[in-house]
């Protein structure tokens, strides 16, 4: 294999023992491994493709093609809407310190690269 010029700014070779040109396949942008992860974990808590764009930074299509590629259902009971909030260290432990939001309702909270998402839903009343 040899080089033999450069193509559309991308380098091609020869190989000389069949004379077939080519060039190396350019390499697609990988999203980590960690954020495809969130992105799973918050549509199965019932948040919309566009609520987890905007608190993830993804493309909703991306995820959509995440949640077809691992066949991940949606839970079937839709009593349940929840709402969640973006905090920094100092934020989350003063809104833990009120007592009120504890009770009442299911919460989780994760971490989002440097912040934590505080998810909570509560059950609707019938």
């Amino acid at each position: 294999m040899v080089k033999s010029g450069i193509v559309k700014n991308r380098q091609r070779y020869l190989c000389k023992s069949c004379n077939y040109f080519f060039s190396v396949n350019k390499l697609g942008k990988k999203i980590d491994d960690y954020y495809v992860t969130k992105a799973l974990q918050l549509y199965l808590e019932g948040l919309s493709f566009r609520e987890i764009e905007r608190i993830i930074g993804v493309s909703h299509v991306s995820i959509s093609n995440w949640v077809k590629e691992f066949k991940i259902k949606k839970p079937e009971n839709s009593n349940y809407h929840p709402t969640y909030k973006i905090f920094n260290h100092l934020e989350l432990v003063e809104f833990l310190k009120n007592k009120e939001i504890l009770s009442g309702a299911g919460m989780i909270i994760t971490e989002l690269g440097d912040k934590f998402m505080l998810i909570k839903w509560e059950r609707f009343k019938d």
